[in-house]
Parts: C-alpha cells; sequence; structure tokens
C-alpha cells in the first residue's frame, strides 16, 4: 500500500506550453521522488506588443511517498 501526495508548482517557457510542462516536471524531480503524474490545472500566456513572450502553466504533481 503507498500514500501519495500533491503539490502545486507552476511554470514557464518561452517556447510553448509543452516546454513548460518539461520543464517544470524536470526541475520539480529534483526535489520530489517518486512522481507518479500531473495534472495541467491551468494554461497562460505572457503578451508585449501583441506577441506571444512567454507560455506559463500550472500543475498538480502527485508523488508517492517513502
Amino acid at each position: 500500500m503507498s500514500v501519495a501526495k500533491i503539490t502545486e508548482i507552476a511554470a514557464s517557457s518561452p517556447k510553448s506550453f509543452d516546454d513548460a510542462i518539461k520543464t517544470g516536471i524536470a526541475r520539480a524531480n529534483k526535489t520530489l521522488k517518486h512522481i507518479r503524474g500531473a495534472w495541467v490545472k491551468d494554461q497562460k500566456v505572457v503578451v508585449e506588443k501583441g506577441k506571444i513572450t512567454e507560455y506559463r502553466v500550472t500543475m498538480k504533481v502527485t508523488f508517492v511517498l517513502e
């Protein structure tokens, strides 16, 4: 039997939502052990002078406690 915890993180990328997700998971993996999944809760973009300059995601990351 295992017990999981969920934590919320935010990540950003100048490239894409996909890159923001990958960046967030990679960073979370340095601190959190046994990540099992993530749910993208929110997506936003930063717009400057009519162009998208940053993609932002908020995720709920699930990891199993030792």
